[in-house]
């Protein structure tokens, strides 16, 4: 299979050195723990720190603000890296910034950037992105959080859902309709929103996989937020978090694939060392077969999603085309995780129906995959309507 640990097209001495200092710092700091934090529900603020200290946090994100400003193949890294300890909670935590901070950094004014961008990119503060709503799931468009000027504040009321890190955020990005009056797309606006904020509620929901991830529904009621945590300008939210939603995908693409990857590793060393009927499990042509069309969807969907990024980088595709490869390249990866979870775990048989195997854990994860940051619907149909199909 494809080696990413030398450096190639993709990947310099530079991707590969990190990749190195991360491998080490998962296979320390996270795998042994994995259990633990699944049981426990949430990850230990330590950990972020430890994440941010070694610059995990801040790859993609401006030297002013703690980042090292670099590429997209440095995140792809950080996701192939987590996704080792097969555990989605673990990676979806540690990652909640990553969909919760780039409208800050982005959009934000530079106090908005310092004050909060900074303590997040050093794991010293935890972020979330607060989008989806009881009544609209992928349909941003639809949402009906209000935030309605008063003074110098905004009152901010409704409710979000499936919020990841959601219970211990101390920023949340909040997408709102500034314009109460205006429908679909038009009127809504990103708010900065304090965790200890008067008026906010959270109540922690339990999940069938991603244990690790502390997951939120918040309450909004008359909150008070400074008309000043206004990301970018009032009522131009929804293009933002459509460009957000894409590189949202991109990641999970990334995700899938490396947690299909861990799947198939664990599914081969058993196979190799398991014996029945005289010979071990991969002397069985059936066996060895399933293991080969594993491997070949996860270089499929490893392949695409390069591409897909090396493209954007090299500024070679129109957005109607790099959001519909986008797309494809989630739904690709998604259906290699939901395939080699499934054939992983009837390698392993029995063992493959225990807690504390990765196979079990991932085959319990591979729903949210294909729900999360748009559900495989949502981005069929998105690719067709980009490709004018």
């Amino acid at each position: 299979m494809y080696d990413n640990t030398r450096p190639d097209r993709y990947f310099t001495e530079e991707h590969q050195a990190f990749r190195q200092s991360l491998r080490a710092f998962v296979e320390a700091e996270i795998i042994p723990n994995v259990e633990a934090w699944e049981t426990a529900g949430r990850l230990p603020r330590d950990l972020y720190r430890k994440a941010g200290a070694l610059g995990v946090l801040g790859v993609l994100y401006p030297e002013d603000l703690g980042g090292s400003e670099g590429d997209f193949f440095m995140q792809v890294v950080v996701g192939e890296e987590l996704s080792r300890c097969g555990a989605g909670g673990v990676c979806a935590s540690l990652g909640s910034h990553s969909i919760g901070i780039p409208p800050v950094v982005k959009h934000g004014s530079a106090a908005l950037r310092d004050t909060f961008a900074r303590p997040v990119i050093a794991g010293e503060k935890i972020a979330a992105l607060a989008i989806t709503e009881p009544g609209g799931g992928s349909d941003v468009a639809a949402l009906r959080t209000t935030a309605v000027r008063d003074g110098d504040s905004y009152v901010v009321n409704g409710e979000k859902t499936f919020i990841t890190s959601g219970m211990q955020a101390d920023v949340i990005t909040v997408a709102v309709r500034t314009d109460p009056a205006a429908r679909g797309a038009a009127g809504i606006s990103f708010l900065l929103v304090e965790g200890d904020t008067r008026g906010l509620t959270r109540t922690e929901l339990t999940k069938m996989g991603w244990w690790a991830s502390d997951t939120a529904h918040l309450a909004f009621n008359d909150c008070r937020v400074p008309a000043s945590h206004l990301i970018g300008v009032e009522g131009e939210g929804f293009k933002a978090a459509m460009m957000n939603f894409n590189d949202e995908r991109l990641f999970l693409a990334v995700q899938a694939y490396s947690m299909a990857q861990a799947c198939y590793d664990e599914a081969l060393a058993w196979a190799q060392q398991r014996r029945a009927f005289g010979q071990t499990l991969a002397g069985h042509q059936v066996i060895r077969h399933k293991l080969v069309d594993m491997a070949a969807r996860i270089d499929a969907a490893r392949t695409l999603t390069y591409d897909v990024i090396w493209r954007r980088m090299q500024k070679l595709d129109p957005l109607n085309v790099h959001i519909a490869r986008t797309s494809m390249a989630k739904v690709t990866a998604t259906d290699a995780m939901k395939f080699c979870a499934d054939e992983a775990v009837q390698i392993l048989g029995g063992m493959g129906f225990m807690r504390g195997t990765v196979s079990e854990r991932v085959y319990r994860e591979v729903k949210v995959m294909t729900i999360g940051g748009g559900t495989d619907e949502v981005m069929r149909n998105l690719a067709a309507s980009q490709l004018g199909i």
